[in-house]
């Protein structure tokens, strides 16, 4: 019997990254690590790309995610400036957006053998997995989701990534949780900004928010109806369609340099990594599962 083509045993896959195209270099996250008192062993790293690694570390009592931002240099360019700043940026919006509900709690900073990380940021873990596109979720999933958009806008914060289904955790107990706070637009705030006060900006950004929360409802649906496609397309803010036309091109041009470096094979879809990220694991897992349960083509009436 062949295999699948989901199957990750039958997908050709690159070779290791380099260390220039890793967070932490030739490192992984540390084996061990210190926060609030408490020695955390590592469990499972869910994510390593160029700009931060995440991973799942564990106690007797209970689970926390670490990510460490950025430190390895980019050839001759130092690097770990941004890494350090990504971190306090990231703490300081889990902070201010704590009241909201439904995100991870900031815990304390993350000691490496008793010496403070300042690119790393800790939070709590949150059981559960990522939404898949056509998922059947609890009637109160999506309002709470949308309750939680308008949170973030009123405190003047734009999540901007609320596109990739992998930052919005279906928690266990099936509410909604953002996880991902790496590229939010958060208004700047002092006396030398309401000089210009580029409220523009940031509306852009909440409108575009709004827009991906209206393609997860309407791609939660069972059977969405092409008419649906068509409105979502109608409501596609301009910075969306500009995004999107020179992003593909860009995303075109990464992904032939990574299969030309040989990170990745074929069409440079990041499944084919050697170690891709646990939300696409768990996709292929997911992609996998629909198959096994779906008759083959030449089965189907």
């Amino acid at each position: 019997m062949s295999q699948r083509p989901t199957d990750p045993a039958a997908t050709p896959l690159g070779k290791p990254r380099p260390a220039v195209f890793r967070a932490l270099g030739k490192s992984d996250p540390p084996s061990q690590v210190e926060v609030d008192g408490d020695m955390y062993d590592l469990e499972v790293i869910l994510k390593h790309d160029s700009w931060a690694a995440t991973a799942i570390y564990k106690s007797t009592e209970r689970r926390i995610v670490c990510k460490f931002n950025r430190k390895q240099w980019f050839f001759i360019i130092p690097l770990g400036w941004v890494g350090r700043w990504l971190g306090r940026r990231e703490a300081r919006l889990l902070t201010e957006l704590a009241p909201i509900g439904n995100l991870p709690l900031l815990l304390g900073p993350v000691k490496i053998e008793g010496k403070v990380a300042p690119n790393a940021v800790a939070r709590t873990f949150i059981p559960g997995h990522p939404l898949r596109w056509g998922e059947l979720l609890d009637d109160a999933f999506l309002p709470r989701l949308k309750s939680m958009i308008e949170g973030m806008h009123a405190r003047g914060v734009a999540y901007v990534d609320l596109h990739k289904p992998e930052n919005i955790i279906v928690g266990d107990d099936a509410q909604p949780y953002l996880i991902d706070f790496q590229i939010s637009y958060r208004q700047p705030r002092g006396w030398w900004w309401r000089l210009f006060r580029p409220l523009w900006f940031l509306r852009i950004l909440q409108q575009c928010d709004r827009y991906h929360l209206q393609k997860h409802v309407i791609r939660s649906r069972p059977n969405p109806l092409p008419e649906d496609e068509t409105e979502l397309d109608r409501l596609r803010p301009w910075p969306i369609r500009v995004a999107r036309f020179f992003g593909n091109r860009i995303r075109g041009c990464r992904r032939k340099l990574l299969v030309l470096l040989g990170i990745r094979r074929g069409k440079g879809l990041s499944r084919t990594e050697s170690d891709p990220e646990d939300a696409v694991k768990r996709s292929m897992s997911h992609e996998g599962e629909t198959q096994e349960s779906t008759p083959a083509a030449g089965e189907r009436h």
